[in-house]
């Protein structure tokens, strides 16, 4: 098969019909698992089948983890206040789960094995019962292996009990994955030998000459022998590419052409959730302006951008208002290898140019080792570039005025803390002066000539649940060693680390620094993050918050839900190789 063809994968969406059982099966199969568009469940009581089908996005037939047959799994339409009953049976050999990613209920019903209840066994029904206490789009999905990673994902709309804050005339799903052309456990394995593996853009001869000739020999020996030190590549921006992967929207391939329909001058409300397993994507609709008005189900004062990143769990809500006859919805991976399209068309057959990729651009040192290195220019993000030195003088004002005022955790302490455990072979680097700014669009999207979303203009309508200032703060290092594909919070693989605790309705803050070269996107079970800049202004409520590289955030909890819950990076692999941490709330 082509590279193209394999990228670009099968215009029948994954749906077969005929194709013989596979010998290397460990389940009974369906015939065939349908997609493109989900089936929708309304109602307060809903009857959910897992099991294993067969399907096809790259010429081979595979077997997926889907929900009553289907790729993405049912939408789920709820309302707002009302108790939903749920039942889960699992036809697989087995155990299965499913988690409700971002909805605030017992931890018992968070869908978490080893952590909130012991997993849905083979042949057996679990009943899910909960009070729907929040609005807007969320998604759930498994949180056994990798069945998330081979289909196990559908969206779920809880619907306000008042009307929608921002009227639209149509309302689309916008489901973004990703699907890996050999087993996810396979190629977990090849990370582990080589870490590169699938780095489509390694650096090249050309790059070195290149190099020469803009900033001489010495930078570019320099650079060489930085990456070289750190056994990294400036390119390694993804662990999977479209070496591996083929990118979907609603389970379809590029060449489906998932379509949705409008009538010009509408209003179109575009549900945007990213169910990948290891992609963060770039979307925008070109010759079309975005209005973000909600993330992560949270609505938020109205943004108009070109263009969003997103990573695995994070939903965005936009708002357009197309007026010719057809547009492309794009949304490229981060390592820019491939890319999730679909078209939005006034009537059926109608399509619209698809862009090129936007070329690959390298991590540079500030993105690496944060504010320390004042003297690098950082291409394509002005204030990062000019303004990141004075960042911790800044600080240090801050604090000091605030001080004076006499509480100190109204801001967040600017104070690098190094854990003992991060001095071990689990990291491969430290960052002792990171940098802040949620202004920062991020690596490949500074300067691109388009507007483009950032944390710094979300700002979520109605404040802060919780007016207190914190009484504590918690520090935690997102931590790896590439080399050896190990991924850990302070160091600590899940396994050797021990449980975050919180007290039952305290006022806390959470710092996370990013002291490795990859973005990590940060879920905490059960709990709003209400993310803060640096100077402690509330900015947004999350779920899942994304920090890049050399990056430091922080957000406000309030440890108002008492149990047990999981903590984790929501890149599948990242979580497999240690990325998560276990809080109990007592």
């Amino acid at each position: 098969m082509s590279r193209r063809r394999f990228v670009q994968g099968l215009a029948a969406s994954g749906v077969l019909a005929g194709i013989p059982t596979l010998a290397h099966a460990t389940a009974p199969l369906h015939r065939f698992a349908g997609s493109g568009t989900a089936p929708v469940l309304k109602g307060t009581e809903i009857t959910l089948v897992v099991a294993k089908s067969l399907v096809n996005f790259t010429g081979t037939p595979q077997t997926a983890t889907t929900i009553n047959g289907s790729i993405p799994a049912p939408t789920l339409r709820l309302r707002e206040g009302d108790e939903v009953t749920i039942h889960v049976t699992n036809r697989m050999r087995e155990i299965t789960s499913i988690h409700w990613h971002g909805v605030i209920l017992p931890y018992q019903m968070d869908g978490v094995p080893g952590i909130s209840f012991n997993g849905i066994a083979p042949g057996e029904t679990f009943t899910y019962r909960f009070r729907l206490r929040q609005s807007g789009t969320y998604w759930y999905h498994s949180h056994v292996g990798t069945q998330e990673m081979t289909g196990m994902y559908g969206a779920l709309i809880i619907e306000p009990r008042r009307a929608e804050r921002f009227h639209a005339d149509r309302d689309y799903i916008v489901q973004l994955s990703d699907w890996t052309g050999e087993t996810p456990m396979r190629a977990f394995a090849s990370l582990k030998k080589q870490s590169a593996v699938y780095n489509l853009n390694p650096p090249t001869v050309q790059d070195f000459f290149a190099d020469l000739s803009q900033v001489g020999l010495g930078d570019t020996l320099n650079r060489r022998r930085m990456w070289n030190r750190m056994r990294m590549h400036p390119t390694d921006l993804a662990d999977l590419s479209s070496a591996v992967l083929t990118y979907l929207v609603n389970g379809t391939t590029p060449e489906g052409n998932w379509t949705a329909l409008f009538h010009p001058g509408e209003r179109v409300r575009l549900r945007c959730i990213n169910s990948s397993g290891n992609s963060f994507y770039d979307l925008r609709i070109p010759g079309l302006k975005m209005t973000v008005v909600q993330a992560d189900g949270q609505d938020v004062e109205p943004v108009t951008v070109d263009e969003f990143r997103f990573g695995p769990g994070e939903t965005y809500d936009v708002i357009i208002g197309p007026e010719e006859e057809a547009y492309t919805l794009f949304a490229q991976g981060m390592d820019r290898t491939g890319f999730a399209c679909g078209t939005l068309a006034a009537r059926p057959g109608l399509s619209a140019p698809i862009p090129a990729l936007d070329p690959v651009t390298w991590l540079t040192p500030v993105d690496m080792m944060g504010a320390m290195q004042h003297g690098t220019h950082m291409h394509g993000h002005g204030k990062q570039a000019t303004g990141e030195g004075m960042h911790h003088a800044n600080m240090a004002q801050e604090h000091g005025a605030h001080a004076n005022h006499g509480n100190p955790l109204a801001m967040p302490s600017g104070k690098v803390r190094h854990a003992r455990t991060e001095y071990g072979p689990s990291v491969d680097m430290r960052v002792d002066a990171p940098r802040t700014n949620l202004d920062d669009p991020g690596i490949g999207l500074r300067d691109n000539g388009r507007r483009v979303l950032t944390l710094d203009d979300l700002h979520t309508i109605g404040g802060a649940r919780d007016a207190r200032i914190p009484v504590r703060e918690i520090e935690l290092h997102l931590t790896g060693n590439m080399e050896r594909y190990s991924w850990s919070f302070d160091g600590l693989e899940f396994g050797a680390s021990t449980p975050v605790h919180m007290r039952h309705n305290e006022r806390l803050r959470v710092i996370l620094q990013n002291d490795t070269m990859m973005t990590h996107p940060m879920h905490l079970h059960g709990l709003w993050s209400e993310q803060e800049n640096d100077r402690g202004r509330f900015m947004s409520r999350r779920h899942t918050i994304p920090v890049q590289p050399a990056q430091r955030i922080s957000f406000l909890v309030t440890a108002d839900a008492l149990g047990r819950w999981a903590w984790h990076c929501h890149l599948m692999f990242h979580m497999t190789a240690g990325m998560f941490r276990e809080v109990v709330i007592s």
